[in-house]
């Protein structure tokens, strides 16, 4: 991606999102942010600049509110129990709507599929997130090509998610796809992050 102006990634933090549907993709785009040439900045913002708690009790301060995050090339918006009052939040979903319309690369993790698919983001589209929220997914729009296999779905401009940890692989495609796979590569040594379940 090239742009005029630094690369800026905002994640969206909200009262009962789930935490590593924020701190997975942000421990890896923040690592990106500080060893890549490209010096991306990412940020953290919720709706009103508050701090919020998180769906098991971390509390999270955010650098900003969604009026002064300023201009950003990628939005990660996280799932987790919060989501399933915000797809409800009609004024919510308008500025998930305006959002749309100004920035390039719309993605989510888990359930936070849900709110843009209630925002009309995936309509006909090709879409992720977690394994137990397909049936509410197809319930607010079933025209939502449900991919009930990938960790993560890139759709150009959107990029959704399967549940919780599958953040951490779609923000490494994210550094991969706006960097290099190289750079995603050195990222993921970084990080330690090389999956072998003891269970």
């Amino acid at each position: 991606m090239t742009t005029g102006s630094p690369l800026r990634v905002g994640v969206f933090v909200f009262d009962d999102c789930e935490e590593l549907d924020v701190v997975g993709p942000y421990e890896v785009l923040a690592w990106w942010a500080r060893h890549s040439a490209l010096r991306p900045e990412v940020v953290t913002f919720s709706a009103d600049g508050a701090g919020v708690r998180c769906a098991k009790g971390l509390r999270l301060v955010p650098d900003h509110g969604a009026a002064d995050v300023g201009p950003l090339h990628v939005l990660v918006y996280p799932g987790g129990q919060g989501t399933r009052t915000l797809l409800r939040d009609r004024e919510h979903l308008d500025w998930v709507r305006w959002m749309r319309a100004r920035v390039p690369l719309m993605t989510s993790v888990c359930t936070g599929a849900l709110v843009y698919a209630a925002a009309g983001l995936l309509a006909g589209r090709p879409a992720t997130t977690h394994w137990g929220a397909f049936d509410e997914l197809a319930v607010i729009d079933p025209s939502v090509l449900r991919d009930t296999e990938s960790r993560f779905v890139d759709d150009g401009d959107v990029v959704t998610s399967a549940g919780v940890s599958a953040g951490i692989d779609m923000a490494l495609h994210l550094v991969a796809r706006l960097d290099s796979p190289e750079e995603a590569r050195t990222v993921r040594r970084g990080i330690q992050y090389d999956p072998a379940p003891p269970v």
